[in-house]
């Protein structure tokens, strides 16, 4: 256990795989969770498993895309907890194409997800951090914000900007006692996003998750366990002297 006993985490993207995962770890580590979807329904069964730990949760229903709605969504967070300890970046949407094929339209809501949506929380909780010398960002990126690969150029590219904004938001908050990382999940099953993938791939000629398993130096496809135990270290103080990381959660697959 890594001593998160009372800290106040906010989780986007927490309805479902990874980041419901996430908020449930943090709660079994100790923290009372903010829970961050546009899928309310799903956010409340996240809520429910949440306090069926002991620990309370708030329901915030907002397109991290909006800004306006982010701010509500953490004076609500803030109205029911006080300030935010743990901010956990993770809602995140992907599409597929050749860079020739992809609509526009599709880049920029994967940006606007992807990384307006860091952006946004960030740019609101950093400043608070900073004044209070306390706080922890964690961004969830992807092994794909490390190496680009055909027919994921939008989803590559958002993440490469998630990993160099977490790098840059490290260097400006460092001096004040405060951590930002990135984990970087490597083929993660379990997950909606990965489901609406491994689709994509079969009507594109690529192959599933399940199909890239024996690609794997461990041997198994991840889970979303595996990227939620790093979340709590990166968010405990056993990782106070670690910051501007990109961890990979890849099982072997990427090493870099």
């Amino acid at each position: 256990m890594y001593g998160l006993n009372g800290r106040k985490a906010l989780v986007t993207g927490a309805a479902s795989g990874i980041g419901r995962r996430i908020a449930t770890r943090l709660a079994e580590e100790g923290c009372d969770v903010g829970i961050l979807d546009v899928d309310a329904a799903g956010a409340r069964g996240t809520a429910a498993e949440v306090e069926r730990l002991g620990r309370a949760a708030l329901v915030m229903e907002a397109d991290v895309g909006e800004p306006r709605q982010l701010k509500e969504a953490l004076a609500a967070f803030e109205g029911r907890f006080g300030e935010v300890d743990i901010l956990v970046n993770n809602a995140a949407i992907t599409t597929m194409g050749r860079i020739g094929e992809i609509r526009i339209e599709d880049w920029r809501r994967v940006f606007q997800i992807n990384v307006e949506g860091v952006f946004s929380l960030c740019s609101l909780l950093a400043p608070r951090f900073a004044a209070r010398r306390s706080g922890r960002i964690v961004n969830t990126a992807s092994w794909f914000g490390k190496i680009g690969k055909s027919h994921y150029g939008a989803y590559c590219a958002s993440k490469f900007a998630v990993i160099g904004l977490t790098q840059s938001l490290a260097a400006e908050l460092a001096p004040f006692g405060v951590t930002v990382n990135a984990v970087c999940p490597g083929t993660i099953v379990e997950t909606g996003m990965r489901e609406v993938a491994d689709r994509r791939a079969v009507e594109s000629g690529l192959k599933t998750a399940k199909q890239r398993e024996a690609e794997i130096p461990l041997g198994r496809v991840g889970l979303p366990d595996d990227i939620a135990r790093v979340v709590a270290f990166l968010a405990s103080d056993e990782a106070s002297y670690m910051t501007g990381q990109s961890i990979n959660v890849t099982g072997g697959l990427w090493m870099h």
